[in-house]
């Protein structure tokens, strides 16, 4: 019987197959596989069977063949990837366009910091290899003394390079840490800032505290005559942004208002007679419809948006209307915009502007986006609402705001002076004793530089404008006659923490002292300013964007990264350098009308319209192709921080490694302009 029991159990029990698909020699999937239970592993008796276990052990052969399979896919399309990015490295390489056309004496600075660098790595890996060990943490100042004498140093190299530890103990050292120990501190007191500006955010989350306006949403149907429609003028200031300019005419057009107290301004500095001719005649057929309507155009484009909005001013029928909402050419305010703002100046005489927040609709087009989704978010959600609500003062972001036109002449109406001329109207407006409310629950759609070439100028003008401002309005803020807490807000947190300290400590930092600690070893940066304090201040920053948490550890290096903009910008508009006046007009995709399939068929039109307007005029047509910069000085630091990590390896600092690391990688995909899309 025993026989035969055995070759019923070899021949019944053969395991469970492994369906396999192969639709060509190279994808190969498993369909099924199952584990072998135990009575396929054992005899009747109990025993283990020898048959069972080399049937099973053949399929999972075939298993890990498969996996095996999988996982070298996988590391083909890692390779194909990294192949792709070489290539793509290599084409902005050999295209040579940088973002340098001239000698920046920043970009000097840099590259004398980097081959410094270099050198001294150099330097520091012969001294390791020599047995000259140590880590910062047990360094022993009495240890190193005791290396300078005859009896230790045996060679020339050894005497150099003791020379050189006395150099840094005695001389370098001392001045890098009280420099560190100074911008710590400001980094503690700008944190402190941070938390108390979320801190007054969830207080007013908790107490549910916002501006309530004295006059609610009328029905203009109605007709009764009995609701609050003051006259308004809605200007929309533009300059070749021939991308967005039907969406925001579109927006203003329809926006729920008397038509009889409603007169709308395009404000068109254009250079480019086809973009006018656009302009023109989506303005043309507007008025056939019945809007109010009027296209004016500057010749003489004096004062950039602050001179364009100061021409429109001065029109003789302005002086019949009560306010101006202004709106910047990719904006489009929903229909109930005027309703839910103009209530607000109602029996309120003190009001002068009414901000709106802004929400973008390609938040999620690119890394780009999302990562200026986090600031703007804080910057809305937390900052003006916090100074809004405690302080009744913010300053003015340019567009999605209803000004009353009086506050705007005795503040001295719209100047040149500056390239945020927003700010600098929103200051003196605040010194004259007019108060500004905003509205985080009233929103208007708008786009997000979707390139880092475009973000990257904007962030210049947004940095450098501000230090101009400050240095021309100090002098009028101390002899305001505002209460002196509220000069000292304008002063040091308006200002100076948020506009000066914040890119000064943020670059010179994390960018400057934290590599030069690595070669200087004797001066210190703890790991809490390293780590911790930037995390929770990241931390917070993200939380007025919860859906952008998978992003936290990109935005840290980011912002790190374009510490060296700011930086840049914060200087040159302090000391009036030669890109302080730099005005560009942010670049626009016109993103926000592809969602509408009409406004989609009517951009299709507009673009046939053009190519028949250039033919007319015997233009020839040359696609415009799409490239790719370099940024030199982001180049530069990504190789510094990689070669201060590499000398952080000598002295064994783990977080100052990764940091440096993860940072200096960071600044080399900027540097390659790997980051947002291609600029035309």
């Amino acid at each position: 019987m025993a026989p035969s029991l055995y070759w019923w159990a070899k021949e019944t029990h053969r395991g469970t197959p492994v369906v396999v698909k192969m639709e060509n020699p190279n994808n190969w999937s498993m369909v099924e596989v199952q584990s072998p239970s135990e009575e396929d592993l054992m005899y009747p008796n109990g025993t283990v069977t020898k048959g069972g276990r080399n049937k099973n052990a053949k399929q999972l052969t075939w298993v890990l063949l498969l996996k095996a399979h999988k996982a070298a896919g996988c590391l083909t399309s890692i390779a194909a990837a990294f192949f792709s990015l070489a290539a793509a490295v290599r084409r902005r390489v050999f295209a040579g366009r940088t973002d340098t056309p001239v000698k920046s004496r920043f970009y000097t600075c840099i590259k004398v910091f980097l081959w410094v660098s270099l050198i001294l790595l150099c330097f520091e890996v012969a001294a390791y290899s020599k047995g000259w060990h140590y880590g910062t943490p047990d360094f022993q100042l009495q240890k190193f003394y005791a290396l300078t004498n005859g009896f230790v140093v045996r060679d020339v190299f050894d005497s150099v390079y003791s020379k050189w530890v006395l150099i840094r103990v005695e001389y370098l050292a001392p001045p890098l840490q009280l420099l560190a120990n100074v911008c710590i501190l400001l980094f503690l007191v700008q944190s402190l800032d941070r938390l108390v500006l979320c801190v007054g955010c969830f207080w007013i989350k908790f107490k549910k505290i916002k501006p309530i306006a004295k006059q609610g949403l009328v029905d203009l149907e109605s007709g009764d005559g009995h609701g609050y429609f003051p006259m308004v003028l809605v200007q929309i200031p533009m300059c070749n942004e021939k991308e967005v300019y039907q969406q925001s005419i579109a927006a203003v057009c329809n926006l729920d208002w008397p038509k009889e107290k409603l007169l709308i301004q395009i404000l068109d500095d254009s250079d480019d007679p086809t973009t006018q001719y656009l302009i023109k005649e989506e303005v043309y057929k507007w008025q056939q419809n019945d809007a109010n309507i009027i296209y004016r155009h500057r010749v003489i484009r004096d004062g950039y948006k602050a001179g364009n909005l100061k021409s429109a001013m001065n029109c003789s029928y302005v002086k019949d209307y009560e306010f101006v909402a202004i709106f910047d050419a990719d904006f489009q305010p929903n229909p109930d915009f005027l309703q839910r703002t103009l209530p607000h100046f109602k029996d309120n005489e003190e009001v002068g502007l009414v901000q709106a927040r802004w929400s973008f609709v390609n938040k999620d087009e690119n890394l780009l986006t999302r990562l200026q989704l986090i600031n703007l978010a804080f910057h809305f959600e937390v900052e003006q609402q916090v100074n809004g609500i405690f302080l009744n003062f913010f300053g003015f972001n340019g567009t999605a705001g209803v000004w009353r036109i009086k506050a705007l002449e005795e503040s001295g109406g719209w100047l040149e002076r500056t390239t945020v001329e927003d700010m600098d109207i929103a200051v003196r407006a605040h010194l004259h004793g007019w108060k500004f409310i905003f509205l985080n629950d009233v929103e208007c759609q708008c786009e997000l530089p979707e390139s880092y070439e475009a973000y990257r100028k904007q962030q210049h003008r947004w940095h450098s404008g501000p230090m101009q401002l400050f240095r021309l309005c100090l002098p009028a803020i101390i002899r305001s006659k505002i209460s002196i807490w509220k000069k000292g807000n304008m002063i040091f947190l308006f200002f100076l923490l948020r506009k000066l300290i914040l890119p000064l400590y943020s670059f010179t930092l994390f960018c400057i002292i934290l590599p030069m600690t690595m070669f200087i070893p004797e001066a210190t940066l703890p790991a809490w300013v390293v780590c911790y304090v930037p995390a929770t201040i990241t931390f917070l920053n993200i939380l007025p964007a919860p859906k952008s948490f998978p992003f936290i550890v990109p935005y840290l290096l980011f912002e790190n990264t374009m510490s060296v903009t700011k930086f840049n910008a914060m200087i040159s508009g302090l000391f009036q350098l030669g890109s302080a006046y730099e005005w560009v007009v942010t670049k626009k995709s016109g993103r926000s009308s592809e969602g509408d399939l009409i406004s989609l068929t009517d951009k299709q039109q507009n673009m046939h319209q053009e190519i028949n307007i250039q033919q007319e005029k015997g233009v020839s047509l040359k696609k415009k192709k799409k490239h790719n910069r370099i940024y030199t000085k982001e180049l530069a630091l990504a190789f510094l921080l990689l070669t201060a990590s590499a000398r952080s390896l000598l002295s064994a600092q783990g977080i100052h490694f990764y940091f440096l690391l993860f940072q200096g990688v960071s600044f080399l995909l900027v540097g390659l302009d790997l980051i947002g899309e291609q600029v035309v």
